[in-house]
């Protein structure tokens, strides 16, 4: 894993939706600190350093808050309902050598054969989950799809893992699928599948009117 990337923290004095509004308003992201039998801690963290960090592999960071800095990973990220920008995060305490669970994300690698076959490979999940010692959480796993025909799908327990990392994730959840592009439809194809309406002969008849009831 590459190295620990340490960010300037700040304590969050008040909570609530007013608060954490304005939090972020200021390039902040509000965030949760918790674990190793301390008292939960609401911080907030620089939105740019914590996203670029992100974006570079890291899931193992140091926080510092004044003088004190702690070790933690990244155990959850809410995004907006655009799932584009982070509005909390969850960070966990952590010391190196305690073995952790967390996710981890999946990296598709090589030309699958079924592409050469009409096909078209198709992703489930971007992510597993992974059980390892927190100095080998890898940046990614690398999912290898050469070989996969169509029809032929990848399962997590079919995925090989590093030595030290161990699958959290169910065996069975589905990871790719390989299947056959639907060929579009000619104009002519169309218009024979279209049904058409039977052909009216004759001019239609009116509806007969009720002679009127003769009173007795």
């Amino acid at each position: 894993m590459k190295k620990t990337l340490l960010l300037q923290a700040e304590v969050r004095e008040q909570t609530g939706s007013k608060t954490v509004r304005k939090v972020r308003e200021q390039g902040r992201i509000p965030a949760i600190m918790y674990g190793h039998k301390k008292e939960p801690a609401a911080i907030s963290l620089d939105a740019h350093n914590f996203t670029e960090g992100l974006h570079h592999g890291h899931r193992l960071m140091d926080v510092q808050i004044g003088k004190k800095k702690e070790k933690t990973i990244v155990k959850e990220i809410q995004y907006d309902h655009l799932g584009k920008n982070i509005i909390h995060v969850d960070l966990m305490r952590v010391n190196v050598t305690e073995i952790v669970k967390v996710m981890v994300p999946i990296e598709l690698k090589g030309t699958a054969a079924g592409t050469h076959e009409s096909g078209i490979i198709e992703e489930h999940v971007d992510r597993l989950e992974i059980e390892c010692k927190v100095i080998d959480i890898p940046e990614m796993i690398v999912v290898s799809v050469k070989d996969v025909h169509v029809g032929d799908a990848l399962h997590a327990g079919d995925i090989e893992l590093p030595d030290g990392i161990t699958l959290s994730s169910s065996p069975e959840m589905l990871l790719v699928t390989c299947h056959l592009v639907a060929a579009a439809k000619t104009t002519e194809q169309l218009e024979e599948e279209t049904p058409v309406a039977p052909e009216v002969i004759g001019e239609p008849k009116e509806p007969e009117a009720e002679e009127p009831s003769k009173e007795k």
